[in-house]
């Protein structure tokens, strides 16, 4: 269903506090049945990236949640750890060396 890798959508997502943050999303891929998503925050300094699973709430809409099973998480972040930075050779440094 869902396989997209470096798409460029701008994401507003608020947080269980009422905080709003701006994500890009950098992936997305149906795994197992359930979809999920690697975003970045837009004002990030680091490489760290979250990821969200799609899940629907009491209103039948489309909400994104954090993914509580750490089985499920290692699963996931594999995947997207291959599929995002998998074509990446860093150096000793950790500069990248392409």
């Amino acid at each position: 269903m869902t396989d997209e890798i470096f798409s460029d959508e701008i994401f507003t997502l608020t947080d269980d506090e009422g905080n709003e943050n701006q994500f890009e999303l950098i992936g997305s891929q149906e795994i197992d049945g359930n979809i999920y998503y690697a975003l970045v925050p837009v004002e990030n300094d680091n490489d760290e990236y979250v990821i969200l699973k799609s899940d629907v709430d009491e209103n039948g809409e489309e909400i994104l949640v954090t993914i509580d099973d750490d089985d499920e998480f290692e699963r996931v972040a594999d995947f997207f750890d291959d599929e995002l930075f998998g074509e990446i050779d860093y150096d000793a440094n950790g500069e990248s060396a392409e």
